[in-house]
């Protein structure tokens, strides 16, 4: 019975002499190299083998090559926060851009007034969902400085020059 279960945990083949050899040179080499070799922030591995090597963060953690580095409590709190506005000018783009129709048309086509409004009313989510995929290498602070950069920029200002309310 207990040649049975040690039979179900081996291969046929696992007693050759030559497979032996060459699993403790592969296990020498694999248990030599298998603490990844960690650089400090700004350092780059340049070389053969340079794709192995990792990077360390912040809490001294090692994070392997191609991984995204974690965002911390506060930036993820901030992107949010940021999302959030972002939203809320969209939203405020509609309200207020729907809101002057009225009044634009006099002084522009139906056509260009359609136009331009839904231009600046995707014009948010655009800044917001470029800028995120073109500073997924980049340090936290400087997606955040462009997010901030984009909503003093795309401030709704239909909205905040007439409001909601009617004339």
């Amino acid at each position: 019975m207990e040649q049975e279960r040690d039979e179900a945990l081996s291969w046929a083949g696992d007693d050759d002499p030559t497979l032996a050899e060459t699993a403790d040179v592969d296990a020498d080499t694999s248990a030599a190299g298998a603490e990844p070799v960690v650089l400090p922030e700004g350092f780059t591995a340049v070389g053969p083998g340079a794709e192995r090597v990792g990077r360390a963060d912040r809490e001294a953690a090692a994070v392997a090559p191609g991984e995204p580095q974690p965002m911390g409590g506060a930036a993820l709190i901030g992107l949010g926060v940021l999302g959030g506005v972002y939203l809320l000018f969209t939203i405020g783009w509609i309200v207020g851009g729907l809101r002057l129709a009225g009044v634009a048309q006099f002084l522009v086509s139906p056509v260009i007034y359609q136009f331009a409004l839904w231009l600046a009313v995707l014009a948010a989510p655009l800044w917001f969902g470029t800028t995120y995929l073109l500073t997924r290498d980049a340090k936290t602070w400087v997606r955040i400085v462009w997010l901030v950069a984009g909503a003093a920029l795309l401030v709704p200002w239909p909205f905040v020059m007439v409001g909601a309310v009617g004339q």
